[in-house]
């Protein structure tokens, strides 16, 4: 029966501690504070635009969003209500919150927001499906839970030079299925399950 941890307890470090590279020990975490140390190796944040072909490049240069900030969790929401997702990077260690504007070029775009009956009230698990021309577009309502943040239960479709969503498929949880058509654009849909 393994006993309760002792705060006063004191661990050796397993190996001799490297301190001209940065290293460190500290032997009772409790003790963390205390200690002014910190866990950050400072890595540069990235940003990596989808390039369509199942390959990203880094834009994080281009963005100055690689900050060496420390930053923990990022979430991407929509607060300016142009279809174009923000960027919300948190700091560990009580640095700022940074908020990154999305100035990509404007786009055709759908945002969706579902209301459950049957299905959980968030439609969360949801499959969002988008026919437009010749392409279709797959989303799934997840938001995203970082640490210390949360995106809002929506789901942002990118529709490119679209003028219309030919079709709108919403597959609920529940196994439901809601169908519109001809849905405009550039907008948030509230959808409401039968």
């Amino acid at each position: 029966m393994s006993q309760p941890f002792d705060c006063h307890a004191v661990t050796p470090a397993l190996r001799e501690v490297d301190r001209k590279n940065g290293e460190f020990w500290v032997p009772n975490p409790w003790d963390f504070a205390d200690r002014r140390e910190n866990l950050s190796a400072y890595e540069r944040n990235g940003v990596f635009l989808n390039l369509g072909d199942s390959r990203f490049a880094n834009i994080g240069h281009a963005s100055a969003a690689d900050s060496d900030g420390d930053g923990r969790s990022a979430v991407g929401c929509d607060v300016t209500g142009d279809g174009r997702p923000e960027l919300f990077v948190r700091q560990a260690g009580g640095g700022p919150l940074r908020v990154y504007r999305n100035r990509f070029p404007n786009a055709g775009w759908l945002t969706v927001s579902l209301v459950g009956s049957a299905s959980n009230r968030q439609g969360i698990g949801a499959r969002v499906i988008a026919h437009v021309g010749n392409r279709t577009v797959r989303r799934e309502l997840y938001p995203v839970i970082n640490f210390l943040s949360q995106a809002p239960a929506r789901v942002t479709l990118g529709l490119g030079k679209a003028k219309t969503i030919e079709r709108l498929e919403i597959r609920w949880p529940s196994g439901k299925v809601t169908e519109l058509a001809d849905v405009e654009i550039n907008r948030h849909l509230v959808v409401r399950e039968p």
